[in-house]
């Protein structure tokens, strides 16, 4: 045998032994054998290839030669001692590195149980009071919508009008009738729902009307836009970082919108003042004051004002006006803490809670109404978020048309007046005009502290309205509830 024969002998023996087919197998001194021999040599992509092929041959059978091919038969004994020492190690170590599925680092994003769990738990008959608030977010995105078509110029400007002026009929008709039919619903639920519904009221017409002074200053050929143009810029303090300013239309976002909703106010502007970061310390103090006047609120509530509300009943049927007035002045001092105490528990605690959560820079929420010295004063001051709305989207429009001082202002508490009767009457499903026409006793009350009293007796005939003129509605209100419930059985 010759040289070349004993160099290409191993390369014959080892094609012999992994390549298969259908027809017979030559011998490696045979003429196919020798074919083979002189094919030139391939590259390393054809060997592969060629390998791949000797693996999975045509005939779909597999082959049983894996001694060359480097891989074990199934059943090997070094096969079986791997998955014998596998499932040793997994019974040692059962931790691996890994974070919580409800850790923002896990990257874990499927909760179509959770959303199914709310579906259910949130009941329409059972719990009709969140189901309708949830519902409120139809009049937010039609809002949102609105305002981007007006944009971009897709609907004019008459049209975008009738569609704002239809949204916000319907946040106030829809919730009241709701509320009405509904038998399941509680008068505390209705009055948490359409007090949602009315501050979104205020909320959106506010966003509606501050995008609409935009559209105006682009119309008159505003360069840039690098500032809120829904109110002036002012100077942040407590440490505010720089934000990035927000020009119209780019303000048209759903983080923008939610952003407002949440917001600890009902003025709308493009950007508002931020906090550096959120204190930690100061959100707790605040959380616990939430949790712990709520509770003082109920147990006083429960165990002081309504065995004292219970107890006046009798003389009100009777009219006798020596005990009317007895009891009147015994409901007002439970009745004014209890005020004194809300005030502090929601101007001060919920909204600095929320604002703190949300970086809003804005915590003027009061001022000094408690030194009031007359009544146009303690009505500025003791709710500045109401005060700013009516002052920037009523008061001053107004004016602005021509309208008198007078006729502006009591306009202001006309309105007030009926958000005031919307929000008792209806929950109570009984139409009373007595918060009505205590808002609107406000007018003359005003003209009379601010042209004869001065100082201190200003401020005392304020504090006295307040005593006393709250506990009379509230005798009113709870007399005409037991008697249109309550009096055929007794």
């Amino acid at each position: 045998m010759s040289e070349r024969a004993e160099m290409k002998g191993p390369v014959t023996r080892r094609r012999r032994t992994t390549i298969t087919g259908s027809g017979p197998v030559k011998q490696a001194n045979g003429s196919k054998s020798h074919d083979a021999e002189e094919k030139p040599p391939q590259s390393p992509g054809a060997e592969a290839k060629t390998d791949d092929v000797s693996r999975h041959p045509s005939n779909g059978k597999p082959d049983r030669e894996m001694g060359v091919s480097g891989q074990q038969p199934p059943h090997s004994p070094s096969r079986k001692h791997m998955s014998v020492v596998e499932e040793f190690n997994e019974r040692l170590s059962c931790h691996v590195l890994q974070e919580s599925l409800l850790s923002s680092a896990s990257g874990y994003s499927n909760y179509r149980g959770i959303l199914n769990w709310c579906v259910v738990m949130l009941d329409p008959y059972s719990w009709p009071a969140a189901c309708l608030i949830i519902g409120s977010n139809v009049f937010i995105l039609a809002t949102l919508y609105t305002e981007r078509r007006l944009a971009v110029g897709t609907i004019s400007p008459r049209t975008g009008g009738i569609l704002h002026i239809f949204n916000l009929t319907s946040i106030l008709i829809f919730p009241a009738a709701t509320v009405l039919t509904l038998t399941s619903m509680t008068p505390v639920g209705g009055i948490l729902s359409l007090g949602a519904y009315s501050i979104l009221f205020l909320k959106l017409y506010s966003y509606q009307d501050t995008n609409r002074w935009c559209r105006q200053i682009r119309e008159m050929k505003a360069k840039r836009l690098t500032r809120s143009y829904s109110c002036p810029s002012v100077a942040q303090s407590n440490g505010s970082a720089v934000q990035s300013h927000v020009s119209y239309p780019g303000n048209l976002t759903h983080r923008d919108m939610y952003y407002f909703v949440f917001a600890p106010t009902l003025c709308y502007q493009l950007n508002f003042p931020r906090s550096r970061r959120i204190r930690i310390r100061f959100l707790m103090r605040r959380l616990f004051e939430m949790l712990f006047f709520m509770q003082l609120l109920v147990g006083l509530i429960q165990q002081w004002m309504v065995p004292t509300i219970q107890n006046s009943m009798k003389p009100f049927q009777e009219m006798d006006f020596s005990r009317m007035v007895e009891r009147l002045l015994k409901l007002a001092v439970p009745n004014h803490l209890i005020w004194l105490i809300f005030f502090y528990w929601f101007f001060h605690s919920c909204l600095n809670f929320v604002a703190e959560l949300l970086q809003f820079g804005d915590r003027q929420f009061y001022k000094d109404w408690w030194n009031s010295e007359t009544v146009t004063y303690f009505w500025s001051n003791w709710n500045i978020p109401v005060y700013k709305w009516c002052l920037r989207h009523f008061y001053k429009p107004m004016l602005r048309k021509g309208v008198n001082k007078f006729l502006a202002r009591t306009a202001v508490f006309l309105m007030s007046a009926f958000f005031h009767e919307y929000l008792v009457s209806i929950p109570l499903k009984m139409f009373r005009p007595w918060a009505f026409i205590g808002m609107m006793a406000q007018v003359p009350l005003a003209w009379f502290v601010g042209r004869f009293l001065n100082g201190n007796y200003g401020n005392a005939a304020v504090w006295i309205s307040l005593i006393i003129g709250q506990p009379v509605a509230v005798l009113m209100y709870v007399h005409d509830y037991y008697v249109i419930h309550y009096g055929s059985t007794t």
